[in-house]
């Protein structure tokens, strides 16, 4: 089984774990942050931990294992970067939801939603990922699904509300991709005092698990 280090990519925080280590380290991103930057660090950041590959979760649209489009919250030039290279390792690059849906997935027909700054979507039918981009698709009032269940629909409508949007969006997307169930992860998701049917909390610690599916047949 190959030694992976896993790597979520996110606007804040770089966060990364490899296999057989117990604790994930970390630093600061943000929106000065080149994937060449990224990758010193990286390197400097793991010189003392032992893998053969890489997984990056990516905070945009991937396409091929490749970024489609800059991050809104990072620096210039993902686009066309090459990871393997730079990192001297194989290297698979997914979206950012993606892989942590990837590690939450139980089997069968599985919806993740992300729930924060925005709205990440991802499908798995029989372990074929489907990253999916619905948060921008037209929802109420001219607004979008993520205007409402994102970090500005939270500030907007308050707790209460957003909790009855999030509930909302969740039951028609469910029954819209016809999924079994539905794993609901984003730093948002913990401010939820209940849950949709047919919904439970995902972690983002599943993050690295998807990570390290990419490279195990998601085993």
């Amino acid at each position: 089984m190959k030694q992976v280090l896993s790597i979520d990519v996110g606007g804040t925080n770089v966060k990364f774990l490899a296999t057989g280590q117990t604790e994930s380290r970390r630093f600061p991103s943000g929106p000065m942050l080149t994937p060449s930057q990224m990758a010193e660090q990286i390197l400097e950041a793991t010189k003392d931990w032992e893998y053969e590959v890489v997984s990056i979760g990516y905070p945009g649209p991937v396409v091929y294992g490749k970024p489609l489009l800059e991050p809104r919250n990072l620096g210039r030039g993902w686009v066309g970067f090459d990871f393997a290279a730079r990192l001297g390792k194989p290297t698979r690059v997914i979206n950012d939801a993606a892989m942590q849906a990837l590690g939450s997935y139980d089997g069968g027909r599985m919806l993740f939603l992300g729930l924060g700054t925005g709205l990440g979507t991802t499908l798995i039918i029989d372990k074929v990922i489907a990253p999916m981009e619905l948060a921008h698709l037209p929802y109420r009032k001219g607004h979008t699904f993520e205007d409402y269940v994102g970090s500005r629909g939270l500030e907007k409508l308050g707790k209460k509300k957003w909790q009855r949007a999030v509930h909302d969006v969740t039951t028609r997307l469910k029954a819209a991709l016809v999924a079994d169930y539905v794993v609901l992860g984003g730093g948002n998701s913990k401010k939820l005092d209940e849950l949709p049917p047919g919904a439970r909390l995902g972690n983002n610690a599943n993050a690295f698990t998807g990570g390290f599916r990419l490279w195990h047949d998601y085993e």
